[in-house]
């Protein structure tokens, strides 16, 4: 297709803002089932240093719409001035934007040894593109992945099961490329592929439809009592800030002993939203009097002060539990902090950033995926953050994990898209490993998850409350959980089998 210059940069824009479209809070996921077809007809047929330009717009314009929230937290808990987290949040987007650079650059190169060749690379060079990113040392950010879009629906996302969400980023940027090639040959008066693409949308809208009655439903045998304390982010906490808030700690205590003496279960509180840790003796004792009044445990986020080797005290974000005599019996380290929040990269090279870190400094890594036991199986807790990463929380299934906790502190993010965007992400993670998934949130959103995608319990957001959360414990291990990013690999590796075949054509015409 022979397009201008100016026709090409508006389809990349209008790809990068359909593609965000595709996400909460829009939510129009069908707009993902065409925008990077559009991608692929603004960058063929031009050459690959403008096509690399389209791309990175095209990221740009897709990172500033789909995660404004970044801003939000530089802004009012770094907390930074508006120039400095407005240049933060660019920042971020201007390098998020690269690997969309280098899928566009791709397909335009390939674009030259024929429209065919680069179609058919195209899903390949999208997965392997977001499989980069998710290994991009320190700022890996694997977050709206073309293939959420698609894990909305109940019967798509059951092939996470096997190939994780790369299996569904592949599906969705496979018919992005049947489209973009359906739309070349219909620019030229070819009209048969039109049934290839009929057939294939045919199928899939089928599928769509009709499959959900066909996913089996998940016994649960176990309620857990999911406590949303909503309680206001900040990055400073008084001495007195117990105190203070005597009155809230004193409902949350009723709360969770009230809702676990009606119905037998563990207590869950969130990630670590205050001042909770339970070396500081006046929490703890609550703690206990919580862990004992429910009888079935109690599960807590808090600030965990642990010796470092080299000497001082350093501090994890962990998740403690207490069994029902109120002595600790399991601690979680959080294993992947949150880069410029929990921890700074680079430090020596990015002196500034000391002020991004909020909370009380630096968070020690993790180590080790733990598993604890509650009457019934065992579980693993994975907090916030983890939760966006497939091939960790598959450690936790190897690790003997029979259900998932995912605590989270998404106060942080206000009322923005961050919560519903972090909530589908987490729920794959069920799929992918057929878990139970218990959800405890600061503010939101808080939930029970069956292993098959289904939110079958959930709380208002941005209210103080309890959820009564069933669950069950699995002990089968998904092919995902067992292979891990094996699909992925494969793209990888079909990716440079295609780049190396043209970069040798490329080298016979020039040398014929």
């Amino acid at each position: 297709m022979n397009l201008s210059r100016t026709a090409r940069l508006l389809l990349a824009l209008v790809s990068g803002v359909a593609l965000a479209f595709a996400f909460p809070i829009f939510n129009f996921p069908l707009l993902a089932w065409i925008s990077v077809a559009i991608l692929i007809l603004a960058v063929l047929n031009a050459t690959p240093q403008y096509a690399l330009l389209l791309g990175w717009l095209n990221g740009v314009v897709f990172y500033a719409l789909s995660v404004p929230w970044f801003y939000t937290v530089m802004r009012h808990y770094g907390p930074l001035s508006v120039p400095a987290a407005g240049g933060v949040f660019m920042l971020v987007v201007f390098v998020c934007a690269i690997f969309h650079a280098l899928f566009a650059c791709g397909v335009a190169w390939l674009g030259r040894f024929g429209a065919a060749r680069a179609c058919l690379a195209a899903p390949f060079l999208w997965v392997s593109k977001e499989f980069l990113f998710l290994h991009f040392p320190h700022i890996g950010f694997p977050w709206n992945l073309l293939g959420y879009a698609a894990a909305g629906n109940l019967t798509f996302v059951q092939l996470t099961a096997i190939t994780g969400i790369f299996g569904l980023s592949l599906v969705v940027a496979a018919y992005n490329a049947l489209l973009a090639w359906v739309a070349i040959h219909a620019a030229h008066g070819k009209m048969r592929s039109l049934r290839t693409l009929l057939a294939v949308t045919s199928g899939l809208t089928v599928i769509a439809l009709a499959g959900p009655r066909f996913v089996p439903q998940a016994p649960a045998d176990h309620v857990a009592h999911l406590v949303q304390t909503n309680f206001p982010v900040s990055t400073n906490y008084p001495a007195d800030w117990m105190q203070t808030h005597a009155s809230d700690l004193d409902d949350l205590e009723r709360i969770s002993i009230e809702s676990a003496q009606k119905i037998p279960g563990i207590v869950v509180w969130p990630e670590v939203p205050a001042p909770f840790s339970l070396q500081d003796a006046q929490f703890l004792s609550r703690a206990k009097r919580i862990a004992r009044g429910a009888g079935g445990g109690f599960l807590v986020g808090v600030v965990d002060w642990k010796p470092l080797p080299g000497g001082g005290i350093g501090a994890t974000n962990s998740a403690e539990l207490l069994d029902s005599s109120g002595a600790l019996n399991f601690i979680y380290d959080k294993i992947h902090l949150v880069p410029f929040s929990e921890y700074v990269p680079w430090r020596n090279a990015l002196s500034f950033a000391g002020s991004l870190t909020g909370l009380i400094g630096d968070f020690q890594h993790g180590t080790q995926y733990k598993t604890g036991h509650l009457a019934g199986g065992p579980f693993s807790v994975y907090i916030c953050y983890e939760a966006i990463y497939p091939n960790e929380v598959r450690r936790f299934t190897l690790a003997g994990a029979a259900l998932f906790v995912n605590i989270s502190d998404d106060g942080w993010f206000g009322g923005s898209s961050a919560p519903p965007q972090h909530l589908a992400m987490a729920r794959v993670r069920a799929v992918e490993n057929r878990r139970w998934m218990l959800r405890a949130t600061n503010t939101g959103v808080t939930v029970s998850v069956d292993p098959y995608g289904r939110v079958v319990a959930r709380l208002p957001p941005d209210t103080r409350g309890e959820l009564d959360a069933p669950y069950g414990f699995r002990t089968d291990i998904t092919h995902y959980a067992r292979w891990g990013d094996w699909l992925a690999w494969l793209c990888v590796i079909a990716t440079l089998v295609l780049l190396l075949l043209s970069a040798r054509d490329a080298f016979q015409r020039r040398n014929p």
